[in-house]
């Protein structure tokens, strides 16, 4: 199905009609906090070219908003509830919502009450980057395949899943083929490009994937998907929760997928490098690689992330994945950091290690030592101190947007230090 945004105007008053036109009353204005909770402000449509060009006020404070609504002041930054940031829709990111008719969404970017962009703006730090590569002659191309759990939210909080299993089958499908269905064909009327959908393994667990698309407007549909998931689902009955644990034995992930492009041409294939990498492909891939303990605090940014689990192509569509991903992260934060981080191993001509196809933890230490492999952080308190010593992502993001991140992860880790696993799943479990 065509998208829906394909025939739009570019200018807000032409936007605004176009939204009329399709139905629309009312424009949510969405943005993603430092925990990734979806805050929003919502217009008439009849205000939609103003607000477009002057904005809505919001509270500086929430640039370091906790999960829990708690507020990680940075002194020198963002020390209290003084000061007002403008919110100001993008025309071009404006659609109107499948699953919720009347309404579109348009996200927003933040601007300070001199019109000058704030510095805290991660939608900003995302086209920032995304320009870098631009300037490069280069392009990055980034889609998000989402795990979410769905079912009844108990009285107590407690979660009562959609199915149970078998993983992949056809009989946790056609438990749900209603939900199926509607939501495969309102994420076609969406545009947002649906790839695929299954029941995955856990008890009501699913996973989708959308189509690639630019670094911001990847964060931009994945949060679109998410909206039409939560909203279709409680046409069903249900609610949907997209936290890394909503039980002890089930883990939701968001991997990232990433391309490099010259043009028509994928870095990521076509050469005589690791996995027939181009040389500027495998640079790409080896930045990723060489931050990733720093991107983790980026891509895994809640102490619920770190709770641990039971154990148990053609060249245009190589990329990398990038599985240490999950629903608490900001996707305008990880597709900024990961593409800083790429462009940084062009920059330097980085080189990939040899591959290891073996799992990292039944090799010896000294195989480890000796191919270069690092375990992950493993804590929220650790990541977010191999981020404060990252100059890579620090001159990239800014002191101001760094400076109020780092806060808001060293207060997740305070807010929720000494609990256990089963308290914290339960405190986090429908807040994402």
């Amino acid at each position: 199905m065509a998208d829906p945004a394909a025939s739009r105007p570019s200018d807000p008053e032409g936007v605004a009609r176009w939204l009329r036109d399709a139905g629309v009353s009312v424009v949510a204005l969405p943005f993603v906090d430092p925990s990734a909770i979806v805050r929003v402000k919502t217009i008439p449509v009849e205000r939609f070219a103003e607000v477009a060009e002057h904005g809505v006020g919001l509270s500086t404070l929430f640039n370091v908003a906790m999960s829990n609504d708690q507020f990680a002041l940075r002194a020198g930054f963002i020390d209290g509830p003084s000061g007002d940031l403008r919110l100001r829709p993008d025309p071009a990111a404006a659609v109107p919502l499948a699953a919720m008719p009347g309404w579109a969404w348009a996200p927003v970017d933040q601007y300070t009450q001199d019109g000058e962009p704030f510095p805290a703006c991660p939608r900003a730090f995302a086209g920032r980057m995304a320009s870098r590569f631009a300037g490069r002659r280069l392009a990055v191309r980034a889609a998000f395949e989402f795990e979410f759990s769905m079912g009844v939210r108990r009285g107590d909080g407690g979660f009562e899943p959609a199915h149970t299993g078998p993983g992949y089958s056809d009989i946790a499908l056609i438990a749900n083929h209603a939900f199926t269905l509607d939501l495969m064909t309102t994420m076609q009327m969406q545009g947002l490009g649906l790839q695929q959908f299954h029941p995955e393994y856990a008890d009501g667990q699913f996973e989708l994937s959308i189509a690639p698309r630019d670094p911001v407007g990847a964060a931009d549909a994945a949060m679109v998907a998410r909206q039409t998931v939560r909203a279709v689902a409680q046409r069903h009955g249900w609610v949907t929760s997209f936290a890394p644990r909503v039980e002890a034995d089930t883990g939701n992930g968001v991997h990232l997928h990433l391309s490099l492009w010259e043009g028509e041409r994928n870095l990521l294939a076509g050469g005589d490098g690791p996995a027939g990498m181009e040389p500027r492909g495998e640079a790409f891939v080896a930045g990723i690689l060489r931050s990733m303990p720093a991107l983790v605090a980026i891509v895994s940014p809640t102490p619920v992330s770190y709770i641990a689990g039971p154990t148990v192509a053609t060249a245009g569509a190589a990329n990398v994945e990038v599985k240490p991903v999950d629903g608490t992260a900001n996707p305008y934060l990880a597709v900024g950091g990961m593409l800083t981080a790429g462009l940084d191993g062009i920059e330097q001509g980085l080189r990939l290690p040899p591959s290891t196809e073996e799992d990292p933890a039944s090799l010896a230490p000294e195989i480890l030592e000796e191919r270069g492999v690092r375990q992950l952080p493993a804590s929220l308190a650790e990541a977010t101190e191999q981020l404060a010593a990252s100059s890579v992502l620090r001159g990239a993001m800014g002191e101001f947007l760094f400076e109020t991140y780092l806060a808001t992860r060293r207060g997740e880790a305070e807010q929720y230090a000494g609990l256990e696993d089963d308290e914290l799943i339960r405190k986090t479990r429908w807040r994402f």
